[in-house]
């Protein structure tokens, strides 16, 4: 397996891939070797299916906890050691970046539906601290998705595939080199009426990149992509509709005479949805002069998001612009060394959006009641050493500073802000609008920081290295932590918390002043390797203080978002791999969080909401003859999740059992099989997360049932 051109492991450059192909896989080896939580999976080792997803291409990784929402090309909840956990959708928490070039929008947040792995040769996966040298400044961990090139991929390549809830995928690829010049063309499109009444998604996605040597030391590489996105939100059910009727969607809390029981979102009705478009360009160019390589990128990127929620929150239109520049320097004087001795990172967003937002008025946009100006800036800048300690330890010491600022500017013009409402009875009954006075929601806030960290690993021979390390980290929220709607109802627009009363006053939006959430963290671990089994254990803690939480009330309506004052993580992050025979490898990985608040007034010592605490999957792979393979895999929560902080409200445990084949006819074709939820299991594959819950709430997100799913691959 050739080196990645677009890696971000420690001392890459794009020169690597055209001067190592076919030599040892140096970008496994270079993660490998860092003193932290690391891992490469390349694409080519996933296991044949027609719904790659993010959760089906990082499930064999240790530490990544994927939950998906609706199936498809979603928002699945990603969270890495707990950052980010408790958004609905999930939009922080990770840095994700693109052939080494961050795609996060300037305040942090990001869309993870344009993630894409199908498109991807390989993905780096940087656990905790790592992630500063990157650039990141977030605790949980960064994501590098690797395009191929005309180098690593010549030729042509059709992959087609489809099977049960509409699903329908078509990529294309067409790879070109020379000795110093390449070009690689993508092309990928895949819908999917989905498994629930109202689950219809799509995902279009051209991109393209064309790289150059221009001489001996210097390359450059340049990257254009366009995503086009959309899906349904089937939202939430209640357990006994879960239980009954998983492929159903909810319609609402119902009144009795008693008061309103069951309630949630009237998705029927609301029809909420996302759309979004984003539009990236980049460069990079690494310049390698003896011991010394320098690595400078630029990107701009163009996002538009529609986001139809529920009339609790309305239609809200966003137009985002962002820059990104990032320069890194390595310092390499021994050039066998995996690492280099010192490394440096500079990267600085800047990035500007126009957010409006309107009532939706039966999944149609209504009236506007808010036109607000984003400005986000973030500068980041790490450096760290790699210093040997005689043959077999390392000394890893490093820094990383951030600077964020967080400006919103109210420029809507009207004296008020429109409301409106359904009637709880008969929920299709508009009731009379509404208006409540304007208030401003202008906000500034500006947050520095410092995270320092320490590794030190001892590497006794080629095939294991120990490792610990202390460090900080730094997260300042997003623009949707510091700028939310609030006092609405599932009958009822923000601002009017009474759909029965249109005259009552209450703000419509919450601007917190919220503080980053910082974090202690000690971690050991060992990557090793003896006979024929191959094993990566990490263990953490941390110690984490206002860790940023986005919380909803017992009727699903979004609160503002508020810094937890303590809270602690506890985690191990296992994989173990085994070459049982010759055919037959399988692999087990085993998550464990146990994240809690730590003497909080309200939540106690209680687990925090949404975090399965054992998290397991495992897989067999058997190769029947040199053309025919099949294998099986276990998605396994075994023990129940708290959907709420108070533990009042949890998720039942599930484990999911998939099978496949593939079957290869020629050098240039071959087919394959899969049928998910083998044994057609009824389940919540995620929930929404919600402060405190009742038990007749809508929080359930019904997973996939049973799929028969068959694709061809043809090379050229």
């Amino acid at each position: 397996m050739a080196v990645f051109a677009q890696s971000a492991a420690p001392g890459a450059t794009i020169l690597d891939e055209i001067v190592v192909i076919g030599q040892r896989d140096l970008t496994a080896e270079r993660i490998a070797a860092l003193p932290g939580g690391g891992d490469l999976v390349a694409t080519e080792d996933i296991a044949s299916t027609a719904n790659l997803t993010a959760s089906r291409a990082l499930a064999a990784t240790p530490g990544v906890i994927i939950q998906d929402f609706f199936g498809g090309n979603d928002q699945p909840r990603i969270q890495i050691r707990g950052s980010g956990l408790q958004q609905n959708p999930v939009e922080r928490g990770v840095l994700v970046l693109q052939n080494g070039l961050p795609t996060n929008r300037a305040d942090g947040s990001y869309v993870v539906g344009f993630a894409n792995p199908a498109e991807a040769e390989a993905i780096e996966i940087y656990r905790g601290y790592l992630a500063n040298r990157l650039g990141a400044t977030v605790w949980g961990g960064a994501l590098n998705f690797i395009s191929p090139t005309g180098h690593s991929a010549p030729g042509a390549r059709l992959d087609l595939s489809g099977g049960s809830f509409g699903q329908a995928n078509a990529l294309g690829q067409y790879g070109w080199h020379t000795e110093d010049y390449d070009a690689l063309l993508q092309a990928d499109v895949s819908r999917r009426d989905g498994y629930r009444d109202y689950n219809d998604s799509r995902r279009i996605h051209v991109g393209a990149n064309v790289g150059a040597k221009l001489n001996d030391t210097v390359s450059i590489r340049l990257f254009a992509d366009y995503t086009d996105l959309g899906f349904d939100v089937s939202g939430p059910l209640t357990a006994d509709l879960l239980e009954q009727d998983p492929e159903s969607v909810f319609t609402g809390p119902t009144v009795t005479p008693s008061g309103a029981i069951n309630p949630g979102p009237n998705v029927v009705r609301d029809q909420p949805r996302r759309e979004a478009e984003q539009w990236l360009i980049g460069s990079r160019a690494t310049a390698s002069f003896g011991a010394n390589i320098l690595d400078v990128a630029l990107g701009y990127t163009r996002t538009d998001d529609m986001f139809r929620f529920p009339i609790v929150a309305g239609v809200r239109e966003t137009q985002s612009d962002d820059v990104t520049g990032v320069v890194r320097y390595a310092y390499k004087p021994d050039a066998d060394s995996l690492l280099p001795l010192f490394e440096a990172t500079a990267q600085y967003v800047t990035g500007s959006a126009d957010r409006d937002y309107y009532l939706n008025l039966s999944g149609e946009k209504g009236a506007q009641f808010s036109a607000n100006e984003l400005d986000a800036d973030t500068l980041s800048l790490s450096a760290g050493f790699h210093i040997p300690l005689g043959a077999f330890v390392t000394l890893s010491p490093s820094v990383a500073y951030s600077r964020a600022t967080r400006d919103n500017e109210d420029v809507y013009d009207g004296a008020t802000r429109p409301a409106a409402a359904y009637n709880p009875g008969n929920p299709t009954m508009a009731l009379p609008n509404g208006a409540v006075p304007w208030v401003r929601s202008s906000c500034e806030r500006d947050y520095d920081g410092w995270s320092p960290a320490l590794g030190i690993s001892w590497r006794p021979d080629a095939d294991n290295l120990v490792f610990a390390a202390v460090s900080r980290s730094f997260e300042p929220p997003t623009h949707d932590d510091l700028f939310a709607t609030i006092n609405g109802t599932p009958n009822s627009s923000p601002g009017r918390p009474n759909p029965g009363d249109p005259a009552m006053a209450a703000a419509v939006f919450a601007t917190p002043d919220l503080d980053a959430q910082e974090a202690t963290t000690i971690e050991a671990g060992w990557r090793g390797r003896a006979g024929v089994f191959a094993w990566d254990a990490t263990t953490y803690y941390s110690w984490v203080e206002n860790e940023l939480l986005s919380l909803r009330d017992t009727s699903g309506a979004r609160l503002a978002a508020i810094n937890a004052d303590k809270t602690r993580h506890f985690g191990v992050e296992l994989g173990l791999t085994a070459q049982i025979t010759d055919a037959l490898v399988g692999r087990v990985v085993y998550n464990y969080q146990d994240f809690r608040f730590h003497d909080d007034p309200l939540r106690g010592d209680n687990r925090l909401a949404g975090a399965p605490r054992h998290w397991i999957y495992a897989s067999a792979d058997y190769s029947l003859s040199d053309k025919l393979s099949a294998g099986t895999s276990v998605r396994w929560a075994p023990e129940k999740t708290p959907v709420d902080n108070l533990n009042t409200l949890y998720n039942d445990p599930y484990a999911v059992v998939d099978v496949c084949s593939d079957y290869r006819i020629s050098k240039a074709v071959s087919v394959f099989g899969e049928i998910t939820n083998l044994f057609d299991e009824t389940y919540a594959s995620s929930t929404l997360i919600t402060d405190q819950a009742r038990p007749d709430q809508a929080v359930y997100l019904s997973g996939d049932g049973r799929g028969f799913f068959g694709g061809v691959k043809l090379a050229f």
